[in-house]
């Protein structure tokens, strides 16, 4: 299925019918802050297994992230962060930044592995931040990728990729023209940040 939501005023009937997807297990490919993306609400474990396999991997190796919409789940998959680490990630999200923090307890049970750290996003996107608003938890998520000659044309467009993966998920959201750059990922795990990644937003904030 292929819904196009509009991404600044997203339509609230869309909005439900992507939930009802979501909470039967289904899995979608939707626009963020960055590129097109593909995830499942975190409350269906059998979902994650399959963006796995739809990956190529296996779900204990994958570095998948915990798409929220606020920074209220945070205590609920990682350990306590000290007052500095807090206040900047407050600072610099909604935005397209991946923060990998020390996982607590229950990260070990979702993706069935021994993880000792999780990256957490909140995307700048209206509609992923609406989505993920109705649904009441957060999302699993990974970015597309490809290796085909015509990458940039493919991961920007929503149609495109649902000729790709029709038949692979339930649900492609199209919500507008996506972008080339992943997010930029800062490993918060240790005592320094550390960039894993420099993709898009400024790193101006670690000077």
């Amino acid at each position: 299925m292929l819904i196009q939501i509009h991404p600044d005023n997203p339509q609230e009937r869309y909005i439900k019918q992507v939930i009802d997807i979501l909470n039967s297990g289904g899995i979608a490919i939707f626009p963020t802050d960055t590129v097109y993306a593909l995830g499942c609400s975190l409350s269906q474990p059998k979902s994650v297994d399959r963006i796995a396999r739809i990956k190529g991997i296996k779900v204990e190796k994958a570095n998948f992230s915990i798409l929220t919409n606020n920074l209220s789940h945070l205590s609920e998959y990682t350990k306590p962060l000290n007052n500095h680490l807090f206040r900047l990630m407050k600072k610099m999200l909604p935005g397209p930044y991946t923060f990998i923090l020390p996982a607590n307890n229950n990260v070990p049970k979702i993706f069935e592995s021994r993880k000792k750290t999780i990256g957490i996003r909140v995307p700048d996107n209206g509609v992923i931040q609406a989505i993920i608003a109705e649904l009441g938890c957060p999302l699993v998520s990974t970015s597309l990728h490809s290796d085909d000659d015509d990458y940039l044309e493919y991961v920007v467009n929503a149609e495109l990729i649902y000729e790709k993966y029709e038949n692979l998920v339930d649900l492609v959201i199209d919500g507008g023209i996506g972008g080339v750059e992943p997010s930029t990922v800062l490993d918060c795990s240790g005592d320094e940040i550390e960039i894993i990644r420099e993709g898009k937003g400024s790193l101006d904030f670690l000077q």
